[in-house]
């Protein structure tokens, strides 16, 4: 019993530590570094709930191949070429030991550090809180290290801005 629970602790912090390296990733938006450490049949989508039509949107979604394209394409995006922070805290991690998966629940707040806004000399280098939301994670622990199998991304914050094309 006591083998399983250090097996099981070592699983959560390796999960915990694949959440927070994708997101030290995508801070530094090396998009396609944080692609590998997705499993060949990751998803990954971007959900929020509308209180007005009273129903769950889905902004975004794509495969694991999609994403790469979406993600190559990213540099003729016209963007406000501000730069994205990632603050993300773990909440829960679920270990499934006999389909070794975990799930887990990341509550995340996003900011964007100003480059170039509507005024450029008044907006360069001013910090806003972009968005929050949760990742809801399921990821796989069959191999040599964890990859994601599924990230759903459910937004809070419903309205966005120029830039919001990169993933969160």
């Amino acid at each position: 019993m006591a083998n399983e629970s250090v097996q099981q602790g070592a699983a959560r912090a390796s999960v915990c530590d694949l959440i927070y390296r994708a997101c030290l990733l995508l801070d530094d938006e090396k998009f396609l570094d944080w692609l590998q450490l997705c499993a060949s049949e990751f998803k990954y989508s971007i959900k929020a709930f509308s209180p007005e039509i009273g129903k769950e949107m889905i902004w975004f979604e794509r495969d694991n191949a999609g994403l790469k394209a979406t993600i190559e394409m990213l540099p003729r995006h016209n963007t406000d070429h501000g730069r994205l922070t990632r603050h993300a805290t773990v909440y829960a991690v679920d270990i499934d030991t006999a389909a070794k998966t975990a799930s887990a629940v990341t509550s995340f707040a996003c900011y964007r550090t100003m480059l170039d806004g509507i005024n450029s000399h008044l907006d360069a280098g001013e910090t806003q809180l972009f968005l929050i939301g949760k990742y809801y994670d399921r990821i796989s622990l069959a191999g040599d290290q964890p990859r994601f199998l599924d990230r759903v991304v459910y937004l809070d914050t419903r309205r966005l801005d120029k830039g919001s094309h990169y993933p969160i």
